[in-house]
């Protein structure tokens, strides 16, 4: 079983979770039987391949996923798309459909996000699959606190983000709510993605916040960090549902996440929600948080590592080649 991998090319320019995703599938499937190949522009080699997976659906990704087609190969699309009624008018919706009419499957996160999808864009709910995220199992090992407060030199208690600073995340109604709790400082790991958000951010948030810049995803300084925060916080406009809040939980962090997306899918009642348009809700979340034991892990009787999440991934390739 040999899977081509590919994206949009501007996606590895400021790595979210889509692509962090994409990394792990790519990880991880060949203990699977899955032989995963990266696209290479220069080399494409499509026809080597018995599967064409598609990760995103950002605006022009229908012309590559309507190239595989007419090469007549099978098509899988991940979405990373958290979209309803209210919000889609913010969305090329006609290319998008295309885009998923086009493909055999379309890889979800949820159940919630798939039933979504099927609905908004009138789509077959057979041609959904969802695929939990997960996360690696070193942060399920714990490392001390002290790693990341000695890497930058902070003393002080602190809540933390870790998500590229971009209206999405919705750092800035985050910074808001931080008013309420002059004793802790924010930390804010991630990329720029927006850069003039991100200078209204620091400016709004002053010496409260403090900007870590961004860690790679495997190192030991970040599951550090979730190990010394007080509290993780992600109050973004949406979730599916957020890879750091997974991987916060996993090492053992409070938790204060959106109710916007599938997160109550995967958390349950093991953390606080919050509404991210309420900079009061947020605060809220916050101090509920706080009010909390440590969980350890996400739920004990689950094992949301990528290995055990990812053969549904591998029967559903497997699907596409006896039809």
């Amino acid at each position: 079983m040999k899977v081509l991998f590919a994206t949009y090319p501007m996606a590895f320019h400021t790595p979210g979770g889509g692509e962090i995703q994409l990394l792990a599938y790519h990880k991880h499937l060949p203990s699977h039987g899955v032989d995963v190949t990266l696209f290479d522009p220069w080399k494409p080699r499509f026809l080597k391949h018995d599967v064409v997976h598609f990760f995103s659906c950002v605006g022009g990704s229908v012309h590559f996923c309507n190239f595989v087609k007419q090469l007549g190969l099978p098509l899988v699309v991940s979405s990373s798309l958290w979209v309803t009624e209210e919000t889609k008018h913010l969305y090329p919706i006609g290319e998008i459909h295309h885009q998923f009419s086009l493909a055999d499957r379309v890889v979800a996160n949820s159940e919630i996000e798939c039933d979504t999808l099927a609905r908004i864009f009138d789509l077959p709910r057979a041609k959904f699959i969802s695929v939990l995220n997960g996360v690696e199992p070193g942060f399920y090992e714990p490392v001390a606190p002290e790693l990341f407060r000695g890497e930058f030199k902070i003393q002080d208690r602190f809540v933390l983000n870790v998500g590229n600073i971009e209206p999405r995340k919705n750092q800035l109604a985050l910074i808001k709510a931080m008013k309420s709790f002059p004793e802790l400082k924010l930390v804010l790991i991630g990329h720029q993605r927006d850069p003039e958000y991100a200078r209204a951010c620091f400016a709004q948030g002053a010496d409260q916040v403090i900007y870590a810049g961004t860690l790679a995803h495997d190192s030991p300084v970040l599951r550090s960090a979730y190990a010394a925060c007080e509290a993780f916080v992600l109050p973004s406009t949406l979730e599916t549902p957020g890879l750091a809040a997974l991987e916060a939980h996993a090492a053992g962090a409070r938790i204060a996440v959106t109710k916007v997306g599938s997160t109550e899918e995967y958390f349950a009642q093991h953390v606080a929600y919050l509404d991210p348009s309420d900079v009061d809700s947020i605060a809220q979340s916050i101090r509920d948080t706080l009010a909390q034991p440590r969980t350890g892990t996400v739920d004990a009787a689950r094992d949301l590592t990528w290995q055990a999440v990812l053969s549904p991934l591998k029967d559903l390739y497997d699907s596409l080649l006896t039809k």
